[in-house]
């Protein structure tokens, strides 16, 4: 599975977050247990501490005794349970036999008062105690301390955390196995569309069919209007070859025989330079059936500038027999581009300004404009025009005006060019002549 694999980060993720999860808890569930036993060590203390005050009484002779307590922890040494009577007045100390001879000791706190603390005992060891002192109603005062070794809470809170080690363990377990289930069923859609895709591309089918969650359908719809896209692109390039199949073989043909008979001749030099011209022109052939058979790349990438590739159309019609007596006029701007390819705007041109020469009287006019959200490129001739209800047919391939001489094929080409840039062609009048206006989709 590679690194880039979106099953992969989302189980990745899953992975680490669970875990983060998991040890977050644990901390948290030792911390709570440890305050809740903390607690429970507080009640037992004020429960205790009642027990001693209750055992705790002054004599006739004023000294203090303390009564027997019943818990045999506090006559244990060194048990970790352990209580301390100390007479205000004498500083006189009573205390259970488990401190035996060591001593707690308190800041004083008011009297009445219940105070827990955390206290050094004996060996350095951490005691939590619970002191109060007491005043009898013959003044007599002394203050009761019961403490408990904190070990005790600390060896309770580690016995809990290995008891819940597994359990967290195993829960995480599962999450683990129920997140890698709800990734593979959540992405399942997409191994369906990669299985769609795959029967597009071995040809078994045309379109993703079936319906995907709402999520993935848009993914759906966009492959199929992309799909369908291509459809029409490679069918454009279909025509395109024919186009050029037919308006380029007979002119070569022709131009072969040529050259047979100027070898018969002997006119041997021009026999060979025409024939390295009719090779060029069969390898540019060649290279334009090629570009036809792959689906255009429309869209706003293209950047030709107009006047440039307008003047150089104009340079090649100019030396045509018709065009030698023809005024041109380019009208754009040096630095307007247009959003089409420079060479299907060359062919569009082209076959725009070889009709233009054909028909005109005088001049051919070349212009082209950016304004607002289109871009605008006129090619107008001063000649006869085209009848109103002849523009629908001239723009039909292979249909042609009577005594309009070619193929038919110039206006369906330039047609389909602006069709496929998402364009549109409209023919008007010149008064007189005729005026094709090309509207395209402003630059960027």
């Amino acid at each position: 599975m590679k690194g880039h694999s979106l099953r992969l980060r989302l189980w990745s993720a899953a992975i680490v977050s669970i875990v983060l999860a998991i040890i977050v808890s644990g901390i948290g569930l030792g911390v709570l247990f440890e305050h809740h036993l903390e607690r429970r060590a507080d009640t037992d203390l004020s429960f205790e501490l009642t027990r001693l005050i209750a055992a705790t009484h002054f004599g006739p002779d004023g000294a203090l005794t303390v009564a027997p307590l019943s818990d045999p922890r506090f006559d244990m040494p060194a048990s970790g349970n352990y209580w301390q009577v100390e007479d205000m007045a004498s500083g006189r100390v009573v205390r259970s036999r488990s401190l035996w001879d060591s001593t707690l000791s308190l800041p004083p706190s008011p009297a009445g008062q219940l105070s827990f603390r955390e206290i050094e005992g004996d060996g350095g060891h951490l005691l939590l105690s619970g002191a109060r002192t007491i005043i009898d109603p013959g003044g007599r005062s002394f203050r009761a301390i019961v403490a408990e070794d904190h070990g005790t809470i600390e060896e309770s809170l580690r016995s809990y955390l290995r008891e819940l080690a597994p359990a967290l363990a195993v829960l995480g377990g599962l999450l683990i196995v129920a997140n890698f289930l709800q990734i593979t069923i959540g992405l399942s859609p997409l191994g369906r569309i990669k299985g769609a895709v795959r029967d597009v591309v071995s040809r078994k089918t045309s379109r993703l069919a079936g319906l995907a969650p709402n999520e993935v359908q848009p993914l759906a719809d966009e492959i199929n209007h992309l799909l369908e896209n291509q459809e029409k692109a490679l069918s454009r390039a279909r025509l395109r070859a024919t186009d050029l199949a037919h308006g380029l073989k007979t002119p070569l043909q022709v131009l072969s025989a040529d050259v047979r008979l100027l070898r018969a001749r002997g006119e041997t030099d021009l026999a060979e330079g025409i024939e390295r011209s009719v090779e060029a022109i069969r390898r540019h052939i060649e290279r334009e059936l090629a570009r036809a058979r792959l689906a255009p790349q429309m869209g706003g990438q293209h950047r030709s500038r107009l006047a440039e590739i307008a003047a150089s159309v104009v340079s090649v019609v100019r030396r045509t027999p018709r065009g030698e007596g023809l005024s041109f006029v380019i009208d754009a701007e040096p630095d307007l581009r247009v959003p089409i390819d420079e060479s299907d705007l060359a062919e569009l041109l082209g076959n725009l300004v070889e009709n233009a020469a054909h028909f005109a009287k005088s001049t051919v006019r070349i212009a082209g404009s950016a304004t607002g959200g289109e871009t605008t490129i006129v090619v107008a001739d001063d000649g006869s025009g085209i009848a109103e209800k002849d523009r629908h047919a001239v723009l039909l391939r292979g249909v042609r005006l009577a005594g309009s001489g070619g193929h038919g094929l110039g206006l369906a080409i330039v047609s389909d060019i602006v069709e496929a840039y998402d364009g549109e062609l409209v023919l008007g009048d010149c008064a007189p002549g005729l005026k094709v206006t090309i509207i395209l989709p402003a630059v960027g």
